[in-house]
């Protein structure tokens, strides 16, 4: 079976941590655990402007949603409910082919 994994754009993210909250709710984690983290970085670019990105972070607590994704054959919850659908799950195969184009990703495959 191909290995799986979650491609983040995050060129477009707009930090609206729904990915987060989406992990939360699936997993039943508690607060301050989760298996994504929202982190923000901000970057004084040459031109003296700011830029601030927003990357969704997967932690060692990402399983992939492996009950939904394995048993359901659905997507992961953060890619489901990512609002500016910034978050991809396929096959690493696939999902390299993608990232060949994007400026700002990357890509997670846990163990």
């Amino acid at each position: 079976m191909p290995r799986k994994a979650l491609m983040i754009d995050y060129e477009y993210c707009t930090g609206c941590h729904a990915c987060e909250v989406a992990c939360k709710q699936e997993h039943d984690y508690p607060v301050g655990k989760g298996g994504i983290h929202m982190n923000e970085i901000m970057t004084t670019l040459p031109n003296g402007r700011l830029r601030i990105d927003y990357i969704p972070f997967p932690t060692a607590y990402c399983d992939l949603c492996a009950v939904r994704t394995k048993k359901k054959g659905e997507t992961t919850a953060c890619a489901k409910h990512c609002q500016a659908q910034v978050i991809s799950y396929d096959t690493v195969a696939e999902l390299a082919k993608i990232m060949e184009n994007k400026a700002h990703a990357v890509m997670f495959t846990p163990k």
